[in-house]
C-alpha cells in the first residue's frame, strides 16, 4: 500500500505482478520466462462510453437541412432562449467549450439564412445544436495499445519513466480513433496510469497546401485510378498545385463535355479521397494527454483509423521523430497512412506509398539501417517482409524474411509493433492466426546488421488468449501494436479480444537465451 499511497494524485494501473495462468507448453518459459501481470489490476484500459466528442450533423438531404433551419427561425425569441439553456444545461458539463463547437457548426450551414445578421446570438447557437451530435468514441472497445517514451521526462524521480500509450478507439459504426494515455513507470516496472481526463478534444485539421503533380498521379497510378479523365485534369496542372487549383482544373474539364457526369463524378471521388489524405492536425499545448483523438477525417478513412504502431525513431543526427503507421479505412478499400509527430500536438498525416507498402500491418524500425529506413510489411496479406527505404513515405523493394510455419499461425502471420533493438539482435513480436482464426503472440529475434536473418524463433506462442480472455467483440484474440524495453523487462500492452487491453513482461535475458538457444 506505500506505493499506492506515494502515487495518491493518480490512478493506480498497475501495483503489483503475479504469476498468472501460463499460456504456453514448454516449461522453461512457463517457470523462468513469461510472467503475466494480474488482470486485476488492469481495470482502467477498459473502454468508458462516457467520453464523448461532439461532430456536426448534417441530414442526408438539403431538404431535410432547409426544413430544420426554417423551424428554429420560426420559434419567438423567448422560447429560443429556453430551449438554449436547457440544452447547454444538458451537455455544457460535457465539454470545455460547448458554446464555440456549438457556434462553429452553426456557420457550416449558415448557408442556409437569408439574413444571418439578423439572428440573436442564441439562436445562432440553437441552431448549432441541432446540427450537432455527440459520439462516444470508446463505446465499443479499446484496444490494440502500442506504447512509446514520453517526449518530455521532466518532473520525474530517479528510476521514473513517462509513457505514452496510444489505443484503437472504437465507437458505433465500428469507426476506429486513436487516443493515448500517459503513464509512470518505476524502476521496477510497476505502473500508474496518470489521471485521465473527462473531456475529449478534436483537432484543429490543416489540408496540405501544395501537392506535388507527379507524386500524385504516381499514388493514382498505383491505385489503379488514373484514367483518363485524370489524364486530362492533369494537362490543367502545374508541377506544384494547391487543393484551389485542383478544383479549377476538375471545373475545366467537366465544362468541356468530353467525359459523362458518371466518369467525372467517379474521377473526382478518388482525387479527392486521396488529396485529403494528407493534412496535418493541432492540438492545444494547454490540452492534456488523454484529451486528444486523432478521429476519422477524410473520406478514404470514414471507417476508421485503424492499429496505429507507434514508434520513437532516433535519426542518424540523434532527432526523435515519433512515427506510426496506420491503416485508413472506408468501409470498402484501406489506404496505408504515416503519422508524424515530435511532441504528441502537432500531426502531419500523410500517404505510404509503393507495392510494399500495401495491404495492413507495417512497422518502422526504431533508427535507420546502413543509412536507409526499414520497415517489417505484409504485403501478401500473410507472410513479413522486409523492406528498405531513402524515402520513409516510398517503399518500393522487399524480401520476404518469416512465412508460416508453425502450428498457430498456419493461417497467416504480422507483425505486433516495431522491431524492439537489444545487443543480440532485433526483438520483433509477431501475431500469427490459426485454427478457428485464434489470434496468439510470437517472437522472433533478427541480426542486428542484417534483419533480414532469423537467428532465433519461438516454436511456441509468447502470449495466447486465456480461457478468461477469449471473449469479446472479435473472440480469441491477444493483440498488440507497440512494446517497450526498460529496466531489463520486455513491456507489452496487449489487446484481448478486441474489447479492452491489459499489459505482460517477460525478463530480456532470459528471452534472448530462449531465442537464441531455439535459433541454434
Amino acid at each position: 500500500m506505500a506505493k499506492e499511497r506515494k502515487y495518491q494524485n493518480n490512478e493506480v494501473l498497475i501495483a503489483n505482478k503475479q504469476l498468472g495462468k501460463p499460456a504456453l507448453h514448454d516449461p522453461v518459459i512457463i517457470s523462468r520466462l513469461f510472467k503475466r501481470i494480474t488482470n486485476r489490476t488492469l481495470k482502467n484500459i477498459r473502454p468508458d462510453k462516457r467520453r464523448v466528442i461532439t461532430r456536426p450533423f448534417r441530414p442526408a438531404s438539403e431538404n431535410h437541412t432547409t426544413n430544420i433551419v426554417n423551424r428554429i427561425l420560426t420559434l419567438d425569441e423567448p422560447r429560443v432562449k429556453a430551449l438554449l439553456k436547457q440544452t447547454l444545461k444538458e451537455f455544457a458539463h460535457r465539454h470545455k467549450d460547448i458554446q464555440a463547437v456549438l457556434s462553429k457548426n452553426y456557420q457550416h450551414i449558415e448557408s442556409y439564412i437569408k439574413a444571418p445578421q439578423a439572428l440573436s446570438e442564441e439562436r445562432k447557437l440553437l441552431l448549432g445544436a441541432c446540427f450537432t451530435m455527440e459520439y462516444s468514441i470508446e463505446s465499443a472497445a479499446l484496444f490494440n495499445p502500442s506504447v512509446v517514451i514520453y517526449p518530455k521526462q521532466n518532473q520525474m524521480k530517479k528510476g521514473q519513466t513517462r509513457v505514452i500509450f496510444s489505443f484503437r478507439a472504437t465507437g458505433e459504426g465500428h469507426i476506429s480513433s486513436i487516443v493515448f494515455r500517459s503513464a509512470i513507470i518505476d524502476k521496477d516496472n510497476s505502473i500508474f496510469l496518470e489521471p485521465v481526463s473527462p473531456y475529449l478534444g478534436t483537432p484543429e485539421v490543416v489540408l496540405n497546401r501544395t501537392y506535388d503533380r507527379e507524386l500524385f498521379k504516381a499514388k493514382l497510378e498505383e491505385m489503379g485510378q488514373f484514367s483518363e479523365v485524370d489524364k486530362a485534369i492533369y494537362q490543367h496542372l502545374v508541377t506544384r498545385f494547391t487543393p484551389e487549383e485542383m478544383g479549377q482544373a476538375i471545373y475545366a474539364v467537366r465544362g468541356s463535355n468530353i467525359f459523362t457526369a458518371a466518369d467525372m463524378d467517379d474521377t473526382v471521388v478518388h482525387i479527392k479521397w486521396l488529396a485529403e489524405s494528407n493534412y496535418e492536425v493541432f492540438f492545444p499545448h494547454g490540452q492534456l494527454i488523454s484529451e486528444r483523438v486523432i478521429f476519422p477525417l477524410s473520406q478514404n478513412e470514414s471507417n476508421g483509423v485503424e492499429d496505429a504502431r507507434f514508434v520513437r525513431f532516433v535519426d542518424d543526427d540523434g532527432s526523435v521523430t515519433y512515427y506510426a503507421t496506420y491503416t485508413a479505412y472506408n468501409g470498402r478499400e484501406i489506404l496505408p497512412q504515416l503519422i508524424e509527430t515530435q511532441d504528441f500536438h502537432h500531426f502531419k498525416i500523410s500517404t505510404l506509398n509503393g507495392p510494399m507498402a500495401r495491404n495492413k500491418g507495417m512497422a518502422l524500425f526504431p533508427r535507420k539501417i546502413n543509412g536507409r529506413y526499414a520497415m517489417i510489411t505484409r504485403t501478401d496479406g500473410e507472410n513479413l517482409y522486409l523492406s528498405y527505404s531513402n524515402n520513409i513515405h516510398f517503399w518500393f523493394e522487399g524480401a520476404k524474411i518469416e512465412a508460416p510455419e508453425n502450428p498457430w499461425e498456419l493461417i497467416q502471420i504480422g507483425n505486433c509493433g516495431s522491431p524492439l533493438e537489444t545487443k543480440k539482435g532485433w526483438l520483433l513480436l509477431t501475431h500469427g492466426v490459426g485454427p478457428m482464426r485464434k489470434y496468439c503472440i510470437g517472437v522472433s529475434l533478427l541480426d542486428l546488421k542484417d534483419p533480414a536473418k532469423i537467428i532465433g524463433r519461438l516454436e511456441e506462442p509468447l502470449l495466447a488468449p486465456r480461457e478468461e480472455e477469449r471473449e469479446g467483440y472479435v473472440p480469441n484474440v491477444v493483440y498488440s501494436c507497440g512494446s517497450i524495453i526498460l529496466n531489463g523487462e520486455l513491456i507489452i500492452p496487449y489487446a484481448i479480444s478486441d474489447s479492452d487491453s491489459h499489459v505482460a513482461s517477460i525478463p530480456v535475458d532470459e528471452l534472448l537465451e530462449k531465442l537464441l538457444k531455439k535459433g541454434k
